[in-house]
């Protein structure tokens, strides 16, 4: 009972000790508190219970009950640390049990070899019990040796194996009550799924055991292990970090078992180091081995080697002695059967080629470079990267760069079984050794075109193809709807000058999970080959009058792709740092200046304008021509405002995530019956003045009369370019700009115009989002669109915000409408002063109205502002971004 309601076990047993029972069944009582301690509570008071309950059973003068009881005490034991003593308890359960008792005490000591990491020991003792308990009919500890086997089987990488396990665990649980044991299998599941690739089906599957496990009240230490490997595979490694360190601090609160703290300080010391934190790595990493050690778990120990030595490798500390270690550890887990056995070897010869010792780096990537063939996506990128490691030390640039060219496939294929677009843009870190490696071996051997090609290969790939649309998931869908509601009451509250309720934020943070957490579990598509880049191809569409500036970052230093006229040409620019700093300084000049009264620092944001373009630009400004610019930045540099460059301030000007992407906006074509959509949110400084304007300019009329109520819909016909022939705009106003009717006028537009206030959540990007009268339009919200609109415009603050995650990816509003069907935006990518965006987009679409691209209608329009310093500020802050 303890496992199926362990709070009514808990709550029986103490019971049944306050009536005076027997011997015999005193220890029962004691042995089941001890199991509630050890597992949920207080290992040194289970270690006091299951004492008194062995001493019990002695008086009771019951071997089986005796061998029943040591074997529980030896597992707390061992989960306290105290390894040698456990061991012996079980030595002493195996002696005095026989028959079924004793095949239930070799499945328990079966469990405690698996914790200490000796699996050949763990399936031995487990193959010894599963046909005794088989034979005696007991359903529940055949499942969990079932469970307990498979669960071994994926320790040592054999997948198949632990499915079959699972699945005839899984039948028999279905034939029992015992609710913790199936919530257990649920997450034996999650893992399995893990470990064969899937992340999606692995995330769900965990939150499923979670809430199976909350609704049995019992913590969930082994899960939050479990969720760590997978939101690190995830590229969300400060998530499990955050996630492990919560869990420590939850268990010394109770005085847990030491077997997990020292699991869970592996997992923080690993994710601390995807995260870019090799210190806290180290420290973490250290105690780990400590406890390792003395717990006498020399599997575990040894990963928590590794993850040390990587620590101190990232930190600078290259030496011969890290070398030999990390060979060592390498062998080790090679020894044990482990699949991380390859990254040891990549690191001792990342660090040998470091310090020159070629010989001794090849005789170690070889080993490492045998992963490449098989086993789970990211152990082949090990080998991959392994093996193009090998070929940059043998100088040839085009082993290296077939060896990168497989390892991102790997990638790719691995990429696109990922729905959601924040695991495909998180996951691309996991290939940018080897698009940094391509690209140098490009920079070397390859000429200015085959660098564009590789700096295309790994740049903003997560616009390469949509996001799996949201399924029709009515929890979901719910969970949004709260979601907004409780969002515009918080903001309601602000508004008035308050703060909302703790209970509020509360809930609402509760929802955001939940929301993000569904979003997580989406599926990708089958593997997505797309369009590979053909720099002739792009040579073609830009023609002879346009250029396609790229800059690829190499070592710290920028250098600029300069394409159009046939060609490509390469110029070094400055050093990627200095330029982000530079650009910071920008930013904060255009803040200051979007307030009357800053007319003075305008000189120092222009001069601060021009060193951005020698750090960004340098020579190849001299050599853009007088025709139109696409810019495709790094996802660093996503915060410049490029039309404040000199030699960009009056040129037609867009910006691309990429140039695939650029290209793919050029191919876009507009949808049919030309339909407009203008949005008004709430709380506007400006009120939205332009929307009125608009809404006359594109043929729908209102009154004096009408000024404070909603413009009635009409239907456009005509195309984006022009008004002729055109009917009266759709105008979304008061209380009809709420998210759904919105989203149902998005769906299919050819421009939309949404004047809303913005939020940039940096530390959320996917939870950025436009307010509209029922609360926050997210970009989850977007992703549900069948074909967003052709062209939108976004005149308010932080709309054009990304946050800048994977090897060279971005998230925020605007990237999350490009892959579902919009050509062109114009967003903003830094605080604006609200009324002098008014005449801004009033000119914007007086461009557009002629028949001109965003890009072309928001050079005029700038040129047509005001040329004091709020105006021009305004105008800089804007950028086009596309190819509409």
């Amino acid at each position: 009972m303890v496992f199926a309601a362990p709070g009514e076990a808990l709550t029986r047993a103490e019971e049944l000790l306050g009536a005076d029972p027997s011997p015999l069944h005193a220890s029962v009582a004691h042995q089941v508190i001890g199991i509630w301690q050890r597992d949920f509570g207080d290992t040194r008071r289970a270690l006091a219970h299951l004492r008194r309950a062995r001493d019990l059973a002695a008086r009771a003068d019951s071997a089986e009950r005796e061998a029943d009881v040591l074997a529980t005490l030896g597992v707390a034991l061992v989960h306290s640390g105290r390894t040698r003593a456990g061991l012996a308890a079980f030595e002493r359960g195996v002696a005095r049990g026989s028959g079924h008792t004793r095949a239930r005490v070799l499945f328990r000591r079966a469990y405690v070899w698996w914790v200490l990491g000796r699996h050949g020991e763990a399936l031995e003792d487990v193959r010894r019990a599963i046909p005794v308990l088989r034979q005696a009919d007991d359903v529940i500890w055949t499942a969990r040796a079932l469970t307990l086997r498979a669960t071994v089987h994926l320790a040592q990488g054999s997948v198949e194996r632990a499915n079959a396990d699972f699945t005839a665990a899984e039948a028999l649980w279905d034939t029992t009550g015992q609710e913790h044991d199936k919530a257990d299998a649920v997450e034996s599941r999650g893992l399995a799924a893990f470990r064969a690739g899937d992340v999606p089906a692995a995330l769900r599957l965990l939150d499923e055991a979670e809430e199976r496990y909350a609704k049995l009240g019992t913590p969930t230490f082994m899960l939050t292990i479990r969720r760590c490997e997978v939101l690190m595979a995830a590229g969300l490694a400060p998530e499990a970090l955050a996630e492990a360190d919560g869990a420590v601090a939850a268990l010394d609160g109770i005085g847990g078992q030491s077997t997990r703290k020292a699991e869970l300080l592996l997992v923080a010391a690993r994710a601390a180091r995807l995260a870019g934190d090799p210190q806290t790595s180290l420290a973490r990493a250290a105690v780990a081995v400590r406890l390792f050690a003395g717990q006498r778990r020399t599997w575990y120990e040894t990963h928590a080697r590794l993850v040390l030595l990587e620590a101190r490798a990232a930190t600078g500390r290259g030496s011969g002695r890290l070398v030999a270690d990390a060979a060592a550890v390498a062998e080790r887990l090679a020894a044990f059967g482990a699949p991380a056995a390859p990254e040891a070897s990549l690191l001792a010869g990342r660090i040998a080629l470091d310090l020159g010792w070629t010989a001794d780096a090849e005789r170690h990537l070889a080993v490492a470079a045998r992963s490449r063939h098989g086993g789970p996506p990211l152990a082949r990128m090990t080998g991959w990267a392994a093996q193009a490691l090998r070929a940059r030390a043998a100088g040839s640039a085009r082993g290296v760069l077939e060896a990168c060219r497989r390892g991102l496939d790997v990638l790719d294929d691995h990429r696109m079984t990922l729905g959601a677009s924040e695991l495909r843009a998180r996951a691309t870190a996991q290939g940018a050794e080897l698009a940094a490696l391509a690209q140098r071996a490009s920079l070397v051997s390859g000429g200015p075109r085959r660098l564009l090609g590789w700096s295309e290969r790994w740049r903003a790939t997560v616009l390469s193809a949509p996001p799996a649309r949201p399924p029709a998931d009515p929890v979901l869908l719910t969970a949004m709807t709260a979601f907004r509601e409780l969002a515009a009451r918080a903001e309601e509250a602000r508004s008035e000058g308050g703060r909302p309720a703790p209970a509020l934020e509360r809930e609402q943070r509760r929802l955001e999970r939940e929301v993000r957490s569904r979003t997580l579990h989406m599926r990708g598509e089958a593997p997505h080959d797309g369009d590979r880049f053909d720099v002739g191809r792009l040579l073609h569409r830009l023609g002879e009058e346009v250029r396609l500036v790229e800059l690829a970052v190499l070592d710290g230093r920028v250098h600029v792709l300069l394409c159009g006229q046939g060609r490509v040409r390469r110029f070094e620019a400055g050093m990627l740092a200095e330029a982000e700093a530079e650009a910071e300084h920008v930013q904060a000049g255009l803040r200051r200046l979007a307030h009357p009264g800053a007319e003075a620092r305008l000189p120092l944001v222009e001069a601060a304008g021009a060193r951005l373009q020698h750090l960004l630009l340098g020579p190849a400004a001299a050599h853009l021509g007088s025709g139109p610019v696409v810019v495709v930045p790094p996802g660093r540099l996503h915060r410049v405002p490029w039309a404040l460059l000199p030699a960009l301030r009056e040129r037609v000007l867009s910006v691309s995530p990429s140039a695939s992407s650029w290209l793919r906006a050029k191919d876009t074509a507009p949808p049919p019956g030309g339909r407009q959509v203008l949005v008004r949110g709430p709380g506007l400084a400006s009120g939205g003045a332009e929307i009125p304007e608009l809404a006359e300019r594109y043929g729908a009329t209102r009154t004096p009369e009408d000024a404070d109520r909603p413009v009635p819909r009409a239907r456009a016909a005509g195309l984006p370019g022009g008004s002729a022939g055109r009917g009266g705009p759709t105008v979304l106003e008061g209380d009809e700009a709420r998210v759904p009717r919105v989203l149902r006028e998005l769906d299919g537009a050819a421009l939309a115009h949404i004047a809303a206030h913005g939020t940039f959540r940096a530390d959320s990007p996917l939870f950025s989002s436009l307010r509209m009268a029922d609360g926050p339009l997210i970009v989850h919200d977007f992703e549900r669109l069948d074909r967003s609109p052709y062209r939108i415009i976004l005149p308010c603050c932080d709309t054009a915000r990304f946050a800048s995650v994977g090897a060279d990816e971005l998230l925020g509003l605007v990237t999350a409408l490009l892959p579902l069907g919009t050509a062109g935006v114009v967003a903003c990518t830094a605080p604006v002063n609200d009324a002098a965006v008014v005449p801004l987009m009033l000119a914007l679409h007086k461009g557009l109205d002629a028949g001109l691209s965003l890009a072309e209608a928001l050079r005029d329009a700038r040129a047509s502002l005001p040329g004091d310093a709020v105006h021009q500020a305004t105008g800089w802050a804007f950028t086009a971004f596309g190819a509409a």
